[in-house]
């Protein structure tokens, strides 16, 4: 365990403006991209966290010039399938489940085999997910019995366009098949459960030949490979997974109100906004604009003095997977028994974040009624904690360390909270920025 941090007193009221980081999945996905581009990419804002420092290290091992300056990122790609690298490679995912996955998916044409590793939180994470569709592009793979990492990839000369139906709403495993299409010749097909669409938007501004066709439940995606496409700009906007842990600070703070600057509000995302509004939350979005595709704004919230359960509706459960950890803080505030079903997914995530949150909210002294896909929560409108809480090693978890630093500041209490590095695979500036909102915390 890293070196705890000690909370120990509530955050006061406060008025501020903030900058986000650089959103995390584009940041990852523009310097998968920018690898295969032709020509010199540049992105601002990259976020600087383990996650993407690991995707930078991977693409460097792959043979791809990069250039990481202290305001911008370069790196000059040689078009499609120009990876160069010697054999015997090893690639070290991190933490990263999104590098991962959809590195493998731009692996299918490697002439030589490859091993991915992770960290022990990403080694116990499903790859069967990806793995199979990718086999059927031809692409060969070695692992062990778990489908797990470590893992070889090699890829094939024969790469064949596949259908594929993803019915879990992973944007993960539909991007590594998108990724893999790129390198293949003909027309891939993909049904795919509803889920964030960073990628879909991403192929549509670099022109390579997408068709989507959005259903009720699912989307229709059609991908034409083998088409070269020019290196890009990016200035990444601020992740809206970060900024739900301020969001959240805002709403059960006293008197309180926050300004997030430019977000990236894409719809697939936004699920925690339409739940916590639907639970009498005042979050409104100012200087709405599109860029690239994206749609982005200013995030203004003020904190309530009530807020109400929710039975929250399933369909929401994609457009706010990441952020649920801090979702139930509010439903720990709120008057009446909120219900959160069909989220097995959450523990498929870095730990198995609905079994931990069910067990911070115990300790916090919050019934909670737990199944493997399932919570409810019953709210108590005055919590007001005294008592004293350890959260230990809960497989270095950057969201679960950051939800118990938000419910320190929020309930009160006497915090120790392990694992404080864990932030820096995706939000390095997040002890920082909770200090200039004025909140207290010992290191």
């Amino acid at each position: 365990m890293t070196k705890p941090v000690f909370i120990d007193e509530k955050i006061k009221n406060f008025k501020k403006k903030i900058t986000i980081s650089g959103d995390k999945s584009l940041s990852i996905r523009w310097a998968l991209l920018a690898s295969q581009a032709t020509g010199t990419s540049k992105a601002h804002n990259l976020l600087v966290s383990e996650d993407v420092l690991s995707t930078l290290s991977c693409l460097k091992k792959l043979g791809t010039k990069i250039s990481l300056k202290k305001n911008y990122c370069e790196i000059t790609g040689f078009g499609l399938n120009n990876f160069n690298f010697k054999k015997n490679l090893i690639l070290n995912a991190g933490n990263s489940g999104t590098l991962g996955r959809l590195i493998l998916g731009l692996l299918v044409h490697s002439p030589h085999k490859v091993k991915l590793i992770g960290d022990k939180s990403l080694s116990k994470r499903d790859f069967s997910r990806v793995v199979n569709p990718l086999k059927n592009f031809g692409a060969n793979f070695y692992q062990n019995k778990k489908s797990s990492l470590p893992l070889y990839i090699q890829g094939t000369k024969y790469v064949r366009p596949i259908r594929y139906y993803e019915n879990r709403g992973s944007a993960q495993c539909k991007s590594s098949v998108m990724f893999a299409a790129l390198n293949t010749p003909g027309k891939t097909f993909i049904k795919a459960k509803k889920s964030r669409d960073h990628t879909e938007i991403l192929f549509k501004h670099l022109k390579i030949p997408i068709k989507v066709k959005k259903k009720k439940n699912f989307d229709l995606i059609e991908v034409e490979g083998k088409q070269n496409f020019r290196a890009f700009d990016y200035k990444i906007p601020a992740d809206i997974s970060s900024s739900a842990f301020f969001i959240v600070i805002t709403l059960l703070s006293k008197a309180s109100r926050l300004t997030i600057k430019n977000v990236n509000l894409n719809p697939s995302r936004i699920g925690i906004i339409t739940i916590l509004n639907k639970m009498g939350a005042r979050i409104i979005l100012k200087n709405k604009k599109i860029y690239k595709g994206e749609k982005i704004a200013d995030i203004y919230v003020k904190s309530v003095k009530f807020l109400k359960a929710i039975n929250c509706p399933s369909n929401l459960n994609a457009s706010a997977i990441d952020e649920f950890l801090i979702i139930f803080l509010v439903a720990a505030r709120a008057k009446g028994v909120s219900y959160f079903k069909n989220l097995s997914e959450l523990n498929q995530k870095e730990s198995p974040r609905l079994k931990l949150g069910s067990k911070i909210l115990n300790m916090m002294g919050i019934k909670t009624i737990l199944t493997n896909h399932s919570i409810k929560i019953f709210g108590q409108s005055n919590i007001k904690l005294k008592k004293n809480i350890e959260i230990k090693n809960y497989l270095k978890d950057h969201r679960v360390f950051m939800m118990s630093s938000i419910a320190a500041l929020s309930f009160g209490g006497k915090w120790k909270i392990h694992d404080q590095d864990s932030i820096q695979t995706s939000f390095p500036s997040f002890l920082k920025i909770i200090k200039k909102l004025g909140g207290k915390i010992k290191q």
